[in-house]
């Protein structure tokens, strides 16, 4: 019973320093590239070692942190690599799913795309009190329209692997957002809904290509433009 209690008492922890980790890097309060020390972690949050590596471990499984080759721990660098790779699997995986959403969606599905697309619209991106990041609301809103553009295809092993790309390529998503503030999000979403309610399968799934790519274009371009700067 009480092997059982510890094991309770611990997941518990490794939850909340798992969130609060989440929340602090995804707020911007540590920098790519940022180490993640586990004994200062540890201090921080007042828990054992084996807590905060388990929240580590975690983060990394998510995307949200890398292990390096010392078996630390650190924030994501505007690594090419890493963004590229991921996009690469987007830009394969999602318009295709789209093609299928496009000629398997019912009347229903329109129904919640469009409901969908009207709350994304309706809210707030930034709010003062979350910071420079885009807000939570905002960001589950987002994920929303998208998951919901492609659940039409009604195949649940493809919507698991939309919502595991999905998590990878949040940090990277709030970092390109807070690179590029003239983009017009608004006008993309609205072509995105626009072509697969019009049943446009191949303009569709070509505007989806296109607003996968803009993220990690930025985040390319970016980098090499610090690298040049010598930050």
């Amino acid at each position: 019973m009480t092997q059982t209690a510890d094991t309770s008492t611990k997941q518990m922890l490794s939850e909340r320093v798992h969130a609060r980790l989440r929340e602090a890097i995804m707020r911007g309060e540590y920098a790519p590239s940022a180490a993640l020390k586990p004994h200062e972690l540890s201090q921080q949050h007042q828990v054992s070692l084996a807590v905060v590596r388990e929240a580590l471990v975690r983060l990394v499984g998510e995307g949200i942190a890398v292990r390096l080759p010392n078996r630390g721990f650190a924030v994501p660098d505007f690594s090419d690599q890493r963004w590229q790779e991921i996009a690469e699997a987007r830009r394969t995986v999602e318009p295709a799913m789209l093609r299928l959403a496009i000629e398997r969606g019912d009347v229903d599905w329109e129904a919640r795309v469009r409901a969908a697309h009207h709350r994304l619209v309706r809210t707030p991106p930034y709010v003062p009190e979350e910071g420079e990041h885009y807000s939570s609301a905002w960001s589950e809103a987002h994920r929303v329209f998208h998951r919901t553009l492609l659940e039409g295809c009604g195949n649940p092993v493809l919507m698991d692997t939309f919502d595991r790309l999905w998590t990878a390529s949040e940090l990277a998503r709030r970092w390109a957002a807070l690179r590029t503030p003239d983009r017009d999000g608004i006008a993309e979403h609205r072509l995105l809904e626009e072509t697969a309610l019009t049943r446009d399968a191949d303009t569709a799934a070509e505007v989806l290509a296109r607003h996968l790519t803009l993220t990690a274009a930025v985040l390319t371009s970016r980098s090499h433009d610090e690298q040049r700067k010598g930050t």
